[in-house]
């Protein structure tokens, strides 16, 4: 197996990077990962109608695998490199540790997690109570199961016993509409002996692609990871009229299926306070937060074939704000008691200050795009925040005052074309504010 800290290894990339650069030559900077790789070399142009191929670019890939080889139990490797004219190269091979997140787009650290294990608070939010839920007048076990044994009537159905297995694994008992459910089906698909078409008239039947009762999960936050990047600007808010809470997760929603395009249908038993216990939602994979109602039961969904008409009111939430050149006008017109989230994007006027929200109870996160803040001491002043995302600027405003809020659980960077390397420095002295692990590098030197 070829060594990652070899510079033989790196040749063959390297050469293809410096064909990029040119005779000059110059610093480039990438990724390579188990499963996917991003490197500043030159491609040919792709053939008209049709993907590139291994073929189209066999050099390139031949060099990553060489790379990809040596990365062993590793995810993957970010690089700096700088190649002088005469071919003489120092590379910088940037292991982020555990303490930060590779950044997206650069070589340079992203997230940076002060607390181990620490998580934004829309992911520690509960649900409400909802002592006063009810199931819906449509909820009819016994009209499911006869529905689902005449459209199905060679499926194999659950056991008792493999269904108290299931509510024992998952630690809380299945709705009875549920339980009609696998009594009818067990879902496992070898049941089928493969038969696409059965698979088919199966999901049609069910109306979903019905997880088997060993997949059934409890969809709670921690079942929705997300990075502390998008997480923490985003805010748990259930409004009066809400059928579903807002929630990242909850320890009540059982998700039993999936619509075939990675969203989950889930039965909801902790419903808003316009809800029913035992509703049907769908969690989308492409949000952090909330579940769309899809039908008041399972019965509604199944048998009736009828989805829930029900739309939000659509009163706005105060949470989260944005102030730049298209939203709002400024951090006054943001200040609010619910404010959880501000953050202050592309601006052309004069630098913003924090002053009309240094009261807000609630403010936990602030992003600032760079020269949005007309003095980044004035984040001294808000008390709460566990996360903050500044320019390397600003950063060094803080850092050289020893302002770093001792409440973060988390910080970030705001800014595009920093040099990566600068990015690890600032990082490094942040961890060590916490006594994190910090990011470390191998330097490599040769010539090609």
């Amino acid at each position: 197996m070829p060594a990652l800290d070899d510079f033989a290894t790196w040749v063959p990339l390297l050469r293809l990077v410096r064909d990029g650069l040119g005779a000059e030559g110059g610093r480039a900077e990438g990724f390579i990962g188990q499963g996917s790789w991003s490197v500043p070399v030159p491609r040919p142009a792709p053939v008209l109608g049709r993907a590139y191929q291994v073929s189209d670019m066999q050099e390139e890939w031949d060099a990553v695998e060489l790379v990809r080889d040596s990365l062993g139990a590793l995810e993957g490797v970010s690089f700096v490199v700088d190649i002088e004219p005469d071919g003489h190269t120092t590379l910088r091979l940037i292991d982020t540790g555990a303490a930060a997140d590779r950044a997206v787009g650069h070589a340079g650290p992203g997230e940076l997690v002060f607390v181990e294990g620490a998580v934004p608070e829309p992911w520690r939010r509960l649900p409400e109570p909802s002592p006063d839920a009810t199931p819906a007048p449509t909820a009819d076990a016994e009209l499911l199961e006869r529905t689902l044994r005449e459209r199905l009537p060679n499926a194999i159905g659950a056991t008792d016993e493999e269904i108290a297995a299931a509510e024992a694994r998952l630690g809380v008992p299945l709705p009875e509409e549920l339980k009609a459910l696998y009594r009818v089906t067990r879902a496992r698909f070898e049941d089928l002996n493969g038969d696409y078409t059965a698979m088919g008239d199966h999901a049609r039947a069910v109306r979903c692609e019905l997880f088997p009762l060993d997949g059934l999960y409890i969809a709670d936050a921690a079942s929705r990871p997300a990075p502390w990047q998008f997480a923490a600007g985003d805010a748990v808010v259930t409004l009066p009229d809400d059928a579903v809470q807002g929630l990242v997760g909850s320890p009540g929603w059982i998700a039993f299926g999936d619509n075939g395009g990675g969203d989950r249908y889930a039965i909801d038993l902790t419903p808003g306070s316009k809800g029913h216990l035992g509703q049907v939602i769908l969690i989308g994979h492409e949000e952090n937060i909330g579940g769309e109602l899809i039908a008041d039961s399972l019965t509604d969904r199944i048998v009736h074939d009828r989805d829930s008409a029900w739309r939000p009111s659509g009163e706005r939430s105060r949470a989260v704000a944005y102030v730049n050149h298209a939203s709002l006008p400024g951090v006054e017109a943001a200040a609010h008691p619910d404010l959880e989230v501000l953050h202050l994007g592309v601006w052309e006027d004069e630098p913003l200050s924090l002053a009309p929200v240094f009261d807000c109870p609630r403010l936990r996160t602030l992003t600032a795009y760079p020269r949005t803040l007309a003095d980044p001491l004035e984040i001294t002043r808000l008390r709460h925040l566990e996360y903050l995302a500044l320019s390397p600027e600003d950063w060094r405003v803080l850092l050289d005052a020893d302002a770093v809020p001792r409440t973060l659980l988390a910080a970030g960077f705001e800014g595009y074309g920093t040099d990566p390397l600068l990015l690890t420095s600032l990082a490094n002295e942040l961890l060590a504010l916490c006594e994190r692990p910090p990011i470390t590098e191998t330097v490599l030197d040769g010539v090609l």
